[in-house]
């Protein structure tokens, strides 16, 4: 795009968003991400004045993206931002993301709360695979959701930013849909309704991953771009791979996703999802009389 000048400017133009024809330099594609994001954290009234905040980050663009956003808001909306790090325990990959986070979080003034499946559950992410059959993303994403979910009650925190964005959410829906979970696509969409578990938000949620990436870039945010090592083996995959496919043939088609399933919303809420109650081991909330990581915990206790 050398010779192509931005839609708003006679700079240099750095990217082309294909579903709308639009050409940014860096200065107005960071402007134009930035107000993107807040208009979506307004439509979805995602944030309250003097709110204490929780932020999800894991030393990745995503995260660290969703970090620099809401330190921009926070002096105006009197928010008591909170960054909560999860260390799941992946060798040669999660040291040089925690230290991104680390750094980026001291950089930003937000203090940084760190919390690890090996002191937490007894048991690294490593060593969870190794003992099981099972997917290494069954166990992340269980634990990840019960540490963020307990750190962010500890911390007293209103509600929990995630990173996820536009990408994410499609996969969600679609992988969803593919598998018959009702249930889980309710959940999606909806709070879960129980005072246990902190709202969660997504600021990024309509924003493409491509455009998290490169407006990390142009933003200087020193975030890891490196995949973790599991993600080749999940279903997400498979699923990313086949929407990518169709983005790239039908521009626009993943917000389609996302506004089709935003229009069923209503009608799925009508579906009677479990009402939670607490696991009869750890208390947490769950649709069953466990949670699912008590009863994955188990299933990696040797028997007596």
């Amino acid at each position: 795009m050398a010779n192509i000048t931005c839609s708003l400017c006679d700079e240099r133009a750095c990217y082309l968003r294909r579903y709308s024809g639009q050409r940014f330099c860096r200065r107005h594609f960071i402007e134009y991400f930035e107000k993107k994001v807040k208009q979506t954290m307004l439509r979805y009234r995602m944030l309250e004045r003097g709110e204490r905040i929780g932020v999800a980050v894991s030393g990745g663009k995503d995260s660290l993206s969703t970090l620099n956003i809401l330190s921009k808001l926070a002096e105006k909306l009197d928010l008591d931002l909170h960054a909560i790090l999860i260390d799941e325990g992946i060798a040669n990959y999660r040291a040089a993301t925690i230290k991104q986070a680390k750094r980026f979080c001291e950089e930003l003034g937000v203090p940084l709360t760190t919390l690890s499946f090996k002191e937490r559950f007894g048991t690294a992410l490593d060593e969870a695979v190794k003992l099981s059959q099972r997917n290494a993303c069954t166990f992340c994403g269980v634990f990840r959701r019960k540490l963020l979910n307990d750190a962010a009650r500890e911390l007293g925190c209103d509600k929990l930013a995630t990173g996820h964005n536009l990408d994410d959410e499609v996969q969600a829906i679609v992988m969803n849909y593919l598998r018959g979970d009702l249930e889980r696509l309710v959940r999606l969409g909806i709070d879960a309704g129980s005072e246990q578990l902190v709202p969660r938000i997504k600021p990024l949620m309509e924003m493409p991953e491509k455009e998290v990436a490169l407006y990390a870039l142009l933003s200087g945010i020193p975030a890891s771009f490196e995949e973790c090592p599991y993600a080749q083996d999940s279903f997400r995959t498979e699923v990313r791979a086949m929407i990518n496919r169709l983005e790239e043939s039908n521009p626009g088609i993943k917000f389609s996703i996302l506004r089709g399933y935003q229009k069923l919303l209503p009608y799925l809420k009508s579906y009677q999802a479990k009402a939670l109650r607490s696991c009869a081991t750890c208390g947490a909330p769950s649709s069953g009389e466990r949670c699912k990581a008590c009863m994955l915990l188990e299933e990696l206790t040797p028997s007596a």
